[in-house]
């Protein structure tokens, strides 16, 4: 069994329920785990903003395809606070936040040394913050509003079901690249 995962056993019983109850976002692509032996071993993800897609990948093999919404103003990259862009870059997953106002959630190391350098360049803050989650716990809107537009503040959103799929086959401290 891969370590992180015997971690998460835990998490993935409690979870499950609830996914299947407040799941607004359609999957693209749904695969039944069997057991944690028999998971893909991951070593990086990538998303594609243009496509509005997340790949959990092995080499240059897509394992996993996922739908995603993002931040209301999606075009360009991440500039500063507030700006409401998903940023664009390299970038790692460092930190699981299962306690999070989303259902589980994942920070992505946004700002790297050229966010900052470009921040500083122009007297700007960063932000920070920005992370692969689920759906609110608290919705503010009807499930079609989530299934339909971008709606974060610069986050990558994908259903619960897919959080939950990403969260246990995603080690830690993954390579994320966030392209156009």
């Amino acid at each position: 069994m891969k370590p992180v995962l015997a971690s998460l056993t835990g998490v993935a019983l409690l979870v499950c329920a609830a996914v299947a109850q407040a799941d607004a976002l359609p999957q693209s692509e749904r695969v039944a785990i069997r057991s944690l032996d028999s998971l893909p071993s991951v070593d990086r993800v990538l998303v594609r903003k243009s496509e509005r897609k997340l790949y959990l990948m092995h080499g240059d093999t897509v394992l996993r395809t996922y739908r995603i919404a993002l931040g209301l103003n999606p075009t360009g990259t991440k500039e500063r606070a507030g700006d409401f862009r998903t940023p664009e870059g390299s970038y790692r997953l460092v930190r699981r936040n299962p306690r999070s106002d989303f259902f589980l959630s994942m920070q992505v190391s946004y700002p790297n040394q050229m966010d900052l350098k470009q921040a500083r360049r122009n007297h700007w803050d960063t932000g920070g913050s920005i992370m692969i989650h689920g759906l609110p716990n608290q919705l503010k809107h009807e499930p079609t509003y989530y299934e339909s537009r971008d709606w974060t503040d610069g986050c990558i959103a994908v259903s619960n079901a897919d959080m939950l799929e990403i969260w246990l086959l995603t080690p830690d401290n993954a390579p994320i690249d966030i392209l156009p």
